[in-house]
């Protein structure tokens, strides 16, 4: 395929050409503070779990930090212009908590509203729709100092920290998000440890995943408090569809575990009042401490759902010498999917089926009154020719795909009102550090160039498309 065809919507894909969405779908791009913005020590801003986590030799790549990351927090205007260029009508970032609340709690820092005040100012502007998270992963050290998530307090310290920020921008943001995969604070940083703040204890991450999702109803109650008749409230849940490597009874049984253990830890509780049954057991943990309202504060009702979706799982149930022997969590294993698979350089396998499949599974079990995808791109290894090129066939492919699988989803009867592909910018990523590339826009960490990539400019000419193109009846 050559360059002019990556710039223009495929034909040749089953097609993502052939795609109408409604005039109103929202087509964006997602970023996150501590991943983008810099500006680590300036203006206030106190210090977060990732300054004090990223600082621990062999925690991330290279020992790499977001204290500079892609300068977003200097380079906001020329990033916005960059957005209006791929012709996005939403774009999706999160507020910095210990920017707005240095400690957590108590003074309210003004320097960080008015960069986001700014920044809001400066998308609508453009007639880009501002698309607020209020927590992707970088709590205040110092609450974290106080036992972060495993302190019920610190639910609380989220919600008025909700309130600082409704007080300040709810009069022009309708879009809000309380969280971000909870699933990835709660397993990965306080089971795993490989994200901070880097705890290792099973017990630890349930205690840690309750309260983050009362620290969500609690801010729900905030963010009405400052509603309009447009505003939407919502969570986003990292969702990965489960599927049996072989139909054995203890591999589908393993499904339904593993299916528990990743995506229902979450959607029940906030859309059925309710843990899944056996969770805790299959588990091997305890009961977090439950107090007699939170679940109904918990499921406090929703306008939408964000899901994220990258990839699939593919399992099998341990058997034999496999078995581990310590309960119904390890009783399966994830498994490759085959060699003529394709997978990104995150390791994940691109499989666009499982967000189909994924979308019309939550639709018909959960009903939520609408469904955004949140999140949804691909890392591969880039390079700029330094010029004005970086050629990402693999990318590009990726999105038509899954915007193709976004179709399927919607045709089936899913209210799916918006995508955001992740990532807006090349970013820190986590762990990775800046290994991996995400971006529909390079940047050249050196100079902080930005270059858009062939995948960004495919990506607006499908926007630029589907604006010529008559609504979905």
């Amino acid at each position: 395929m050559s360059i002019i065809d990556h710039l223009k919507p495929a034909t040749s894909m089953n097609s993502s050409a052939d795609l109408v969405f409604p005039t109103d779908f929202l087509w964006g791009a997602a970023t996150a503070s501590y991943q983008i913005e810099g500006a680590a020590h300036e203006d206030g801003r106190g210090l977060s779990i990732w300054d004090r986590f990223a600082a621990i030799p062999g925690k991330v790549q290279r020992g790499e930090n977001g204290d500079i990351a892609a300068d977003h927090y200097h380079r906001m205007p020329e990033d916005v212009a960059l957005m209006a260029e791929l012709g996005l009508n939403a774009y999706r970032f999160s507020i910095a908590w210990p920017r707005i609340l240095p400690q957590g709690t108590g003074a309210i820092n003004q320097r960080g509203l008015d960069f986001y005040d700014r920044l809001v100012d400066s998308l609508l502007a453009r007639g880009i729709t501002p698309f607020v998270t209020l927590y992707h992963w970088d709590l205040p050290l110092a609450l974290h100092e106080q036992n972060g998530w495993l302190n019920r307090q610190t639910a609380f310290a989220f919600a008025d920290f909700a309130e600082v920020v409704a007080r300040r921008l709810a009069d022009r943001v309708d879009y809000w998000t309380t969280l971000n995969e909870p699933w990835c604070s709660a397993y990965l940083g306080y089971e795993t440890g490989v994200h901070a703040p880097g705890i290792r204890d099973k017990q630890a991450a349930y205690i840690a995943a309750h309260h983050l999702l009362l620290a969500h109803g609690l801010a729900l109650s905030r963010l009405q408090a400052h509603r309009r008749k447009s505003t939407r409230l919502g969570i986003t849940l990292n969702l990965t569809p489960v599927y049996p490597a072989n139909n054995d009874p203890e591999t589908l049984h393993a499904v339904e575990l593993a299916d528990k253990m990743s995506n229902r830890w979450f959607l029940d509780p906030i859309f059925r009042g309710t843990y899944p049954e056996g969770l805790f057991d299959d588990a091997g943990v305890a009961p977090p401490p439950i107090e007699d309202r939170d679940l109904a504060i918990i499921a406090t009702p929703i306008d939408f759902l964000g899901v994220n979706n990258y990839s699939r799982t593919l399992i099998r149930a341990r058997t034999g010498e496999n078995q581990l022997g310590d309960g119904a969590a390890t009783a399966y294993e994830q498994v490759a999917a085959g060699p003529h698979s394709s997978y990104t350089a995150m390791g994940w396998e691109i499989y666009p089926q499982g967000l189909t499949d994924v979308l019309v599974r939550v639709h018909r079990q959960y009903a939520p009154r609408s469904i955004i995808v949140t999140e949804n791109g691909a890392a591969f290894p880039d390079h700029w020719d330094g010029n004005g090129t970086v050629s990402d066939p693999q990318r590009l492919q990726y999105l038509s795909e899954h915007l193709q699988a976004l179709g399927k989803a919607r045709a089936q009867g899913v209210p799916v009102q918006g995508y955001f592909v992740w990532s807006l910018l090349d970013n820190f990523e986590w762990a990775e550090g800046y290994s991996k590339r995400f971006g529909i826009v390079y940047i050249d960490y050196p100079t902080q160039r930005r270059i858009i990539k062939d995948s960004g400019r495919w990506y607006a000419a499908f926007i630029a498309a589907q604006r010529r193109q008559l609504p979905h009846p």
